[in-house]
Formats: structure tokens, C-alpha cells, sequence
């Protein structure tokens, strides 16, 4: 197995490692591991002891996956590329499950919200004084697009009646389609798909609801309005990644006949360090923002603390189902960005489109 077939199978798992070990710091303080706590707690023994022992399982089991899958692809004909990313992200669940269900029994069993209000708060110019959506973000992604069809056009005459269209993990091609529109520019229309259907998650998550502290109302909503218009650039940029490492495959199909999963990898790579960066710096709900608002004047406590709602959130606590909530998108617990509502029947049918739509786009395009 050549050095880019190993390159391919060696980054998928290792992002997902490290994903995971950065997601216990994107959370706020009263959310560790997903877990509802009030924010004198946040310094409980319990969370700071979860946190270390998932790291290390994370890091450890995830590192020796890696090494042990990549040895065995290197050295026996079958095909891990698939199966070893699938093993490192049920790891890094199972860790998560874990950390999560320690500090809950911790919490469960001290009564930590005994004798504290609760209460839930809004913001009401953060819909009458909206933040506008950065739809100049929007751009590398439609130059990249624009310029692989472009560049479809002015090589489609030379391109081989006989099209390579898939490409097993060495690079070399396994699957051939007669020359088309659909064939050849299958990866632009794959393109358009992708950004279009990133745009509308980013547009209907921008306008999500916020979850605002009721003990720093003023100062979680500019956290909000921040931490909004980042998250929305931080997935535009992906798109445009994207588009660029689909933009490479297609220049393999139409000219080279062989593809290079480095250089496919690299612009998804930018990408994903991209969406990192901005997670680290902003935090979910932009936790890691800082806390005045540039006077130094500190928010004073309110002495309301979040409302417990971890009965809303079900497995490791990455699936929110209210039917009660008429949101369709809300703010994930762990990671970064938000997730669906799955109690919402309108959630269920949006999140079907999003992920039926490029599965059907490939069957279209042949």
C-alpha cells in the first residue's frame, strides 16, 4: 500500500481523536461532558477527575487504534479506511458516555440544584435587532464551484469516453461510466449539493434558539450574537474546503486518472482546522469569549441559575427530543454548533432532507 492510501487511512481516525479530546473544553462551565450543573459547581473534584480520565482514554485506546489499523492496512489486503474511524468515534462515545454518567450520578446524588432558582431567560433584540447572516462567507465556496465548472467546460472535449469515476483507497481507478453531462460533472453538481445544503443548516441555525444564562442575561446574549456569526463562517469555510477537495477529485477524473488521497485530504483538513480554531477561540454558546464587554465592568449575578433539563437530552446526551420545544435547531451540549430537535416532526423532515439529499445526488448525476 502506497504512502497516500496509508495517509488515508490514518487521518480520518486521527481527527476524530483529536475532536474528541479538544470537545471537553468548547462547553461552558455549567455543561461538563452535557451534564446540567449550576455554575458553583463547576469547580466540583468529580468533573475536573472525569475530564483527565477521558483524555487519557481517548487519547491512549484512539492513538493505539490508529497504529494497530494502519499496520494492519499496510500489511494485509483488506480495507480498514471505513471500519477504523467507526472503531475510534464508538471509543471516544463510550468515553464520553462514561465521563457524562459519572458527574450526572455525582450531581444526582449531592442534590446539587436543592434549594436554587431556576429560571430561563430571553433576549428579545436578538429578534427585533437580528445579527445580519454573513453571506459574504459564502463566497470561496461559490468561486470554487464556479471555477470547477468553469474548467469542466474548457476540458470536457479532451476528457476520455470511458471516465473514471471512483477511486479505491490507493488512488487507483475501480469504476468507469460512459462520458456525460452527469458523468463528467457529477463532482460540480456534487459541489452545488454540499453548499447548498450547508448554507441552509447555517441559515436555519443562525435563527435558532439561543440558550442564554438567566444569571448573565446581557452578557450570554452578546456571547450568543458572537459565537453565532463564527459558527456560521467557521461551516462556509468548510464548504468552500470541501468544494476544493472535490475540486481536486474532479481534475483527477478528467485528466490524470488516478487521484491522490493527500491531496484530496488537505483542503478537508483546512477546512476542519479552520472550524477548530474558531470552536477554541469562541466556545460553544462562546463560553471562551471574554467575559465584559470591553469596559471591564463585569454583569452582575442575577442569582438564577439555568433551568435543569437533562430529561431532554437522551444517550450520551448528543440527542435532544422535546416535543414540547418548537425549535428545530438548539445548541449542541458537547462540541460545537447545534443539533436537531428530534421531538420536532419539522426537525425529523428537515434532518431526512439533509441527509437523503446527497445520497440521491450521485444516483441523478449517472
Amino acid at each position: 500500500m502506497n504512502s497516500g492510501a496509508l495517509l488515508g487511512n490514518a487521518v480520518p481516525p486521527l481527527m476524530i481523536t483529536i475532536l474528541a479530546w479538544v470537545a471537553p473544553s468548547l462547553a461552558g462551565p455549567t455543561l461538563p461532558f452535557g451534564v446540567r450543573i449550576p455554575a458553583a459547581r463547576a469547580d466540583a473534584p468529580v468533573i475536573a477527575e472525569q475530564r483527565g480520565r477521558y483524555r487519557w482514554r481517548v487519547g491512549a485506546v484512539g492513538a493505539g487504534l490508529i497504529v494497530v489499523g494502519t499496520v494492519l492496512a499496510a500489511t494485509t489486503p483488506l480495507t480498514w479506511s471505513g471500519a477504523l474511524p467507526a472503531l475510534v468515534l464508538a471509543v471516544c462515545l463510550a468515553a464520553f458516555a462514561r465521563a457524562r454518567a459519572a458527574i450526572a450520578a455525582v450531581k444526582r446524588d449531592e442534590e446539587w440544584y436543592r434549594g436554587l432558582r431556576q429560571g430561563v431567560v430571553t433576549d428579545t433584540s436578538l429578534r427585533t435587532e437580528p445579527e445580519r447572516f454573513p453571506w459574504f462567507w459564502s463566497l470561496p465556496a461559490l468561486l470554487v464551484i464556479a471555477g470547477t465548472a468553469v474548467t469542466g467546460v474548457l476540458v470536457y472535449p479532451s476528457v476520455p469516453e470511458r471516465l473514471a469515476v471512483h477511486f479505491n483507497t490507493s488512488g487507483y481507478a475501480d469504476q468507469y461510466a460512459t462520458k456525460s453531462i452527469g458523468s463528467v460533472f457529477s463532482l460540480v453538481f456534487a459541489q452545488v449539493g454540499v453548499s447548498a445544503l450547508l448554507v441552509v443548516v447555517s441559515w436555519f441555525s443562525f435563527r435558532a434558539r439561543p440558550e442564554l444564562d438567566p444569571a448573565r442575561p446581557a452578557d450570554s446574549a452578546r456571547r450568543h450574537r458572537r459565537f453565532s456569526v463564527r459558527a456560521v463562517i467557521s461551516v462556509l469555510l468548510l464548504a468552500a474546503c470541501a468544494d476544493l477537495s472535490m475540486g481536486v477529485g474532479a481534475w483527477s477524473m478528467w485528466r490524470v486518472g488516478r487521484l491522490s488521497p493527500a491531496l484530496v485530504l488537505l483542503p478537508l483538513l483546512l477546512g476542519l482546522a479552520i472550524v477548530v480554531g474558531i470552536a477554541i477561540r469562541t466556545g460553544q454558546a462562546g463560553s471562551r469569549l471574554p467575559a465584559a464587554a470591553g469596559d471591564g465592568a463585569a454583569e452582575p449575578d442575577t442569582g438564577v441559575v439555568q433551568r435543569e433539563d437533562d430529561r431532554y437530552w437522551r444517550g450520551a446526551g448528543s440527542l435532544y427530543v422535546n416535543r414540547a420545544d418548537p425549535s428545530l435547531l438548539v445548541q449542541k451540549r458537547s462540541g460545537f454548533g447545534w443539533t436537531f430537535n428530534f421531538g420536532n416532526p419539522r426537525a425529523l423532515l428537515l434532518c431526512a432532507l439533509l441527509v437523503g439529499v446527497p445520497l440521491v445526488l450521485p444516483l441523478i448525476a449517472h
